[in-house]
């Protein structure tokens, strides 16, 4: 049988990647085109494709598999090559899958909660209206920043990308010297997907300008026919609300057509998760670690 052979993850082959990521049953930001683009040479990324699969790896800082990339359902997954490979070890790995996995092979694999990685699930309408009690916060802080700044929201578009690249550069700037080395490979993997814009998919954004300077913007991606991603969102904090502000402009200048908005991980930050439960979940998208038991 032939060994698979991995190559770095290319965009030559994006049209035939998100063939593949369409025809699974659930879709994690993870396998979006966009996020593995972006984040390709932070985690050394590599794929293989099979008759029927794409095969994630990366290779750093450790060699670890993702989950295929593919129809999961109809496969008979006792015979795929790759999976029944010995000290295979798979992270996030979606729920769907993970079922399926633990119904197939039983003692045969060791499954685990993996809650960092959990993608958070929102509807675009509360977010968009930011009706009631439980968004009362966001609300005020959102029309603080309408009253008190000279403001311009718009969609993103290639001729934002080099104002977008700027501002990320003096955003990341700014942080203390402990974020600053956090937030280094999301800097690398940001810049990556904006100097990329025009070959990508599938990919949208906005931007607020105030007083004719950007002062926040977002990338999203179309995730799902009614589903879409949010990758990146960053905002000059001097400006009181400027998160509320994109993040309402955004959602209901340019995600009117989406029903559901996929916001990532928290990554175990207890920070983010607290940010994240803040807008009010309407549902989480578990993943899991999968080792193969000896």
């Amino acid at each position: 049988m032939t060994t698979p052979e991995f190559t770095p993850v290319s965009l030559d082959r994006q049209a035939e990647y998100l063939e593949r990521f369409a025809q699974c049953p659930q879709k994690a930001s993870d396998y979006s085109f966009v996020n593995i683009w972006g984040w390709a040479e932070e985690y050394g990324l590599e794929w293989f494709f099979g008759e029927s699969h794409v095969w994630l790896r990366q290779t750093r800082p450790d060699i670890v598999y993702w989950a295929p990339v593919g129809p999961w359902t109809d496969t008979d997954w006792t015979k795929c090559p790759v999976l029944n490979a010995p000290g295979g070890r798979y992270i996030r790995v979606p729920e769907v899958l993970a079922d399926i996995w633990g119904a197939t092979f039983g003692d045969a694999i060791s499954i685990n909660e993996a809650r960092d990685h959990w993608d958070y699930i929102y509807d675009v309408a509360e977010l968009s209206q930011l009706k009631g009690n439980r968004f009362h916060k966001k609300k005020n802080l959102l029309n603080q920043f309408k009253k008190k700044y000279d403001y311009v929201y718009h969609s993103m578009t290639p001729d934002c990308v080099e104002a977008a690249l700027d501002m990320q550069h003096e955003w990341f700037s700014w942080r203390d010297e402990e974020s600053q080395q956090t937030l280094a490979a999301e800097n690398r993997a940001i810049a990556r997907v904006l100097t990329s814009w025009d070959a990508l998919c599938g990919v949208f954004g906005g931007v607020i300008e105030v007083d004719g300077a950007q002062a926040a913007y977002t990338v999203a991606e179309r995730l799902t026919n009614d589903t879409l991603v949010i990758h990146f969102e960053k905002g000059h904090t001097p400006y009181k609300g400027v998160y509320q502000a994109i993040n309402q402009m955004f959602l209901s200048g340019d995600a009117t057509d989406y029903v559901s908005v996929n916001r990532e991980q928290d990554l175990g930050d207890p920070g983010l998760r607290k940010a994240k439960e803040s807008y009010n979940p309407i549902g989480y998208l578990k993943k899991f670690d999968i080792s193969l038991n000896p």
